[in-house]
């Protein structure tokens, strides 16, 4: 397993050792390694006698309600008051899955103010100084592989049980794309090994995740890729742009486009792709690459995001066109790097 150096797992071991008023968090519009990584840690820490609390800022995948635990998750954003009054009598906070306080959306201030011990365990590049201690170790594939090393380190695998299983094996499957980037590693397939040692039914633990949405969210799809997707074979790129009628036509929910940006990959040559989507106030987008161009640069730079070396996210709050026309206007400018290999 990649290894976390041992000064850290003496001094986060040491934290979740002792027993404490302790709330979880994960970033705002969570996935299937925030919420797996979020659970499994949960099963964790209440094992070790935590009295265990989960917040995240917005709504839960649909496809991953299914989870043990997901029903104990706080949602801020329809339960404010009580996160805050959770999050103000919490003696331990830990982060995981994200790296910059924004993440938390309205939670952020509180947060912020909160003088409990604070925890930031991710594996993406370039953590911002928000928290007491940090584990950042952004070689490893997902979060979830992260914590399951942690908790292995600290001599505490036994206390992984299927449940606990369950939920890492989620996060890992989901943050590689069903194994096919991030995941590299052969340490990975050692970890996933060990999960199935724990009686896990990965093909069951597959059909409910990828295999558990509604028939408007395969129209949305098709919708998509007959429509919707433009190609420019010249800069290797492809992207899909939906506005807010368009989703609202198929009834969309969250986690609905899970998926959708890494299907143009399908076409030969390309190398970048992205999804735009309208939200209220602002323009959600996904990045993805292939080889070595960074995207997670590439979004931090223009869109106000960040992420993986072939895995990014952004923000824009200029109306839809003008963000789609902000994408086209940079693509001469890095047509070198998208062509080549």
């Amino acid at each position: 397993m990649t290894k976390i150096p041992d000064h850290l797992i003496k001094e986060i071991g040491g934290i979740f050792e002792l027993p404490a008023e302790t709330v979880l968090f994960t970033h705002v519009n969570p996935d299937g390694d925030a919420i797996g990584t979020m659970l499994g840690l949960y099963w964790f820490l209440s094992y070790l006698g935590h009295r265990v609390s989960m917040i995240i800022p917005n709504e839960i995948p649909s496809y991953l309600e299914w989870l043990p635990g997901c029903e104990k998750i706080l949602v801020a954003e329809e339960n404010f008051e009580q996160s805050i009054q959770l999050m103000r009598g919490a003696e331990l906070l830990v982060c995981v899955d994200f790296n910059e306080p924004e993440r938390l959306d309205s939670l952020k201030d509180e947060f912020i103010r909160s003088k409990a011990v604070k925890v930031l365990i991710d594996h993406h590049p370039g953590p911002k100084d928000f928290t007491d201690h940090i584990i950042s170790i952004p070689e490893t594939g997902s979060a979830s592989e992260l914590v399951y090393n942690l908790i292995v380190q600290t001599g505490h695998n036994h206390l992984i049980d299927k449940k606990t299983a369950e939920c890492f094996f989620v996060g890992i499957m989901t943050d590689t794309g069903c194994f096919n980037y991030n995941s590299s590693n052969p340490e990975t397939y050692l970890v996933v090994a060990d999960l199935l040692e724990k009686g896990i039914d990965k093909d069951r633990i597959f059909r409910l995740v990828y295999d558990n949405y509604s028939a408007d969210r395969m129209r949305l799809l098709g919708f998509s890729l007959s429509e919707k997707m433009v190609v420019m074979p010249e800069y290797r790129t492809a992207y899909i742009a939906l506005t807010r009628e368009e989703l609202a036509k198929y009834n969309h929910v969250t986690g609905d486009t899970e998926g959708f940006v890494n299907l143009p990959f399908s076409i030969k040559g390309i190398k970048m792709t992205a999804l735009f989507l309208e939200k209220e106030g602002y323009i959600k987008i996904s990045f993805r690459s292939r080889g070595n161009f960074e995207i997670n640069k590439f979004s931090e730079k223009h869109f106000n995001g960040g992420g993986h070396k072939n895995a990014a996210g952004g923000e824009c709050y200029t109306s839809l066109e003008d963000t789609i026309k902000t994408f086209l206007n940079l693509l001469p400018l890095y047509k070198q790097d998208l062509c080549s290999e």
